[in-house]
């Protein structure tokens, strides 16, 4: 039996540590955090000091049991969590809990921490165990407390005065604001038209161009010259003035050095590995934690190749600059050597969390030495971490930049520059990349010819170019990080925490890979910086993330932190509960008078997102609803945009004495004959589709219907159908498979129930075949359609139809729960005052 035990956060670094430890340890992994804040109401209460209620996270029940299992058994105990506020905290939490089971009586309780998973630094930790750091738990403990004061009191004001099931957070909600704001900015840009003028060159040894930079004896600037006519005018006065050659008045050359990029931190190791590998924050960091605890490598075995990647520093020990130095002057040459190694200063002020960089445990492991040992992402970011830490250590690069200026008579110039790279130094290995491209860095690597003043160049021609100035671009994850970290909201760890909550709640979407705000979204933040403005200020939050760090350095206490936010914070909420108009928190916008009806148009953001409505609920008549399509924006729509949505359902005529319609609904276009519905096909317009397309889409729908069933038994729900995928097996709760060399119709009822007990697996929403047992037992002309809400309304399809829309339902922190999501939209047809609802399954496939 082990004498002592130490305890990690993940089991791939107890797997690695355990091989360096020996038999006298047993490693095991709490699986992240053991216990969180109770789900409810009152799990931090201000009156007593904000004592907080914790309870064992249920995953990681199990976890905790074995760990107090194993420590009933040891006579050591090491916490070995990560070494930052959240590592410090896991410890703390553990060493509680087995403080509360009375299993700490006559036993040794020592932290231990280390920013590397390598033999040399386990040892080195495990020779200086310390206690765990009250000031860090402090911290942390006050973030959690905050963020759950915030999110519960909050939250309830956006369901409210919102939408159902929303939710606020401490730092998303300005992160939010940020996008938000952006996308305005973009809105209300209004582009500027601008003309270029370019001479292109002709000379013997290299053409090359030169830029307009003095038009008429004055400056050639940017908005000089904003319409075609006056570009012509002056493109064919300069071409008058050179009369075929430019002439060089001046030549200027300057020797520049450019500094190698600090080794990573996790910030920007996250918006480096978005803007070069096209990672998200949350593939980074997956994939940076699979480096950091360990990776088989051949001979050495498991080991970590990268040091912790949750840092604010970008400090490295001696060990490693000395590993860095020796490789250098090894691969590149000792003139790519300084005589001293390069150091930086960090931006944290956090001393007890600003570790190391982000860095290779040995330089001498090189990405082509470990790279058949790793995936495909593995690679690319080691490769990446490797290169950015050499380089960092290497001299600057020599830069050498030419300037030419050249005249067309006397009242136009030119200019043209070029530069050359005399010596590459650090960028013989690395180079930053940039989100934007500045007029430099068009001229690197450009080499223009030798000149010298009172030279004469042949003109090959001059143009002019319509330019447009463009709106501010919209934040890529890359560009997200890099604002929230200068404006000093968030730490490394939660950024790509705060990017996932705001793609969870769908207050942002990706429209390639920049952040679009959603209609919700927007809501969300014009409500909070409208009403909670001090909260989504990007200084207070700022303020606020220093006091947490202040916190943790021993400098301030929590409890006096906490109650200096908590007072103004609870009466704003109170306030602003009884005092907001929900119409205006939503954002509500009237675009115009739909000319038919004479009533206002507008558009809001109901409970199941935004619509347009015709009249309102003074009216005597009830107001009309449609849902907007998606790609819409209630803040960007036009009158007549949205007057089209109320085009929608279209009735084309009869088929079979019964009515065939288009509509739109919750799963996309669709067409409707009785009670079949068939989706549109990607090139079908429901606003323009024939009856005879939708009558064919239709039939064909149901043609699939009829040929569903392949085989069936009296007695037995057990039948063999025909599925997306092929043919399969189904008792309407498990689908099974059928063997490759066996034909489908020739199963028999034994064969059928032994294959779905060996591989029967959940049934998934679709045609199940309960659904067809009940089309089989309706007349024939109904089982040739599509499932209808009746049809499918077995016990068992109900069943199925409540848990996986659970699922999707938001689950609130508040007591009050979330409703399942249903399809609320009304639509109405031009000229019609009768209000027709749409049928939850539109489209039921």
């Amino acid at each position: 039996m082990a004498k002592n035990l130490l305890i990690v956060e993940s089991p791939a670094k107890a797997k690695t540590i355990n091989k360096y430890l020996g038999k006298d340890f047993q490693v095991l992994a709490s699986y992240g955090h053991v216990r969180d804040l109770v789900p409810k109401e009152g799990a931090v209460d201000p009156e007593r000091g904000f004592a907080m209620d914790y309870t064992l996270i249920e995953k990681n029940q199990k976890h905790v049991e074995a760990i107090a299992k194993a420590a009933k058994a040891a006579t050591g105990i090491f916490l070995a969590t990560d070494p930052d506020r959240e590592g410090e905290a896991i410890s703390w939490h553990i060493a509680e809990i087995l403080k509360e089971r009375g299993l700490l009586k006559d036993k040794t309780l020592q932290r231990v921490v280390f920013t590397e998973i390598t033999p040399r630094a386990i040892k080195e930790a495990m020779a200086k165990p310390r206690a765990i750091a009250a000031d860090l738990v402090d911290a942390q403990q006050a973030r959690r407390a905050l963020d759950y004061l915030v999110g519960f009191n909050l939250s309830p004001v956006l369901w409210r005065k919102v939408q159902r099931g929303l939710s606020a957070g401490r730092v998303q909600s300005p992160a939010l604001r940020m996008i938000v704001e952006r996308e305005e900015e973009i809105e209300a840009f209004i582009a500027r038209e601008y003309w270029s003028i370019e001479a292109e060159l002709a000379h013997a040894s290299q053409p090359f161009t030169a830029k307009l930079t003095k038009l008429d004896g004055k400056k050639f600037e940017q908005f000089t010259v904003t319409d075609g006519d006056t570009a012509e005018d002056a493109r064919r006065r300069i071409v008058d003035a050179a009369k075929g050659a430019l002439h060089v008045t001046d030549v200027a050359s300057k020797e520049r050095k450019r500094r190698p990029s600090p080794p990573f931190t996790t910030s920007t190791l996250q918006q480096e590995a978005s803007r070069k590998l096209g990672f998200t924050t949350k593939r980074t960091m997956q994939v940076a934690q699979k480096l950091y605890e360990g990776v088989n490598i051949g001979e050495e075995g498991t080991v970590g190749l990268i040091s912790y990647m949750r840092t604010d520093s970008v400090s490295l020990s001696s060990e490693a600059l000395g590993e860095i130095r020796d490789v250098i002057a090894r691969d590149f040459g000792t003139q790519s050597l300084p005589d001293k190694p390069n150091f930086y200063q960090t931006k944290s002020k956090n001393a007890q969390e600003a570790h190391e960089a982000v860095r290779p445990t040995s330089a001498l492991r090189t990405p082509a030495q470990v790279a058949r040992h790793l995936t495909d992402d593995e690679r690319k970011l080691y490769d990446l971490i490797w290169k950015r830490a050499v380089a960092s250590q290497m001299v600057p690069a020599t830069l050498n930049t030419v300037t030419v200026d050249l005249a067309a008579g006397s009242e136009h110039s030119f200019r043209a520059s070029g530069t050359t790279i005399i010596a590459p130094g650090f960028l013989a290995v690395y180079e930053e990349g940039k989100d934007t491209k500045t007029a430099d860095d068009e001229d690197e690597g450009r080499k223009l010819p030798l000149m010298k003043p009172g030279e004469r160049v042949p003109l090959d021609r001059i143009h002019a170019d319509q330019h447009f100035t463009q709106p501010p671009p919209r934040f890529t994850e890359a560009a997200l990080v890099k604002a929230l970290e200068e404006y000093g909201i968030g730490r490394p760890s939660t950024y790509a925490s705060i990017i996932q909550t705001l793609l969870f709640r769908k207050y942002v979407e990706m429209e390639g890979r920049s952040f679009r705000p959603s209609d919700v979204g927007r809501a969300v933040s014009k409500f909070l910086t409208g009403h909670f403005t001090r909260y989504v200020d990007y200084d207070f939050t700022a303020k606020l993330e220093d006091d947490l760090d202040a916190v943790s350095r021993g400098e301030e206490d929590w409890v006096p932190l906490m109650e200096k936010f908590w007072g103004p914070f609870k009466e704003l909420v109170d306030e602003k509960t009884e005092s907001v108009d929900r119409s205006e928190a939503t954002g509500a916008r009237e675009l115009g008078t739909d000319p038919k009806s004479g009533k206002p148009v507008s558009v809001r953001l109901g409970r199941y997102g935004p619509y347009a409505q015709i009249g309102t609920a003074e009216d005597e008549d009830k107001p009309t609803f449609a849902s907007l399509h998606p790609g819409q924006s209630m803040h960007t729509i036009s009158l007549e945009d949205a007057l089209g949505l109320f085009r929608l359902p279209r009735k084309l005529g009869e088929s079979g004495g019964e009515e065939v319609s288009v509509g739109i609904g919750r799963f996309g276009p669709f067409a409707k004959r009785g009670s079949s519905y068939a989706s549109l096909k990607k090139e079908d317009d429901p606003y323009t589709i024939d009856l005879a397309r939708a009558i064919f889409l239709v039939d064909e729908k149901e043609e699939i219907a009829r040929n569903r069933i392949i085989k069936e038994w009296d007695g037995s729900d057990i039948q063999v159908l025909n599925g997306r995928y092929g043919p399969y097996i189904s008792d309407g709760k498990l689908n099974g498979k059928i063997p490759k060399d066996r034909e489908p119709a020739s199963l028999t009822l034994e064969e059928v129930t032994r294959l779905l007990q060996e591989t029967g697996k959940p049934a998934r929403r679709g045609f199940g075949a309960k659904k067809a047992a009940a089309k089989k037992a309706a007349p024939a002309k109904k089982a040739a359609k599509a499932p209808s809400k009746k049809a499918a309304g077995k016990t068992t399809a109900k069943k199925a139809t409540t848990k996986r829309t659970a699922k999707k339902a938001y689950v609130s922190p508040h007591p009050e729960p979330a409703k399942p999501l249903v399809t609320p939209a009304k639509v109405i047809e031009p000229g019609k005052k009768r209000v027709v609802k749409q049928a939850k399954d539109d489209a039921p496939f």
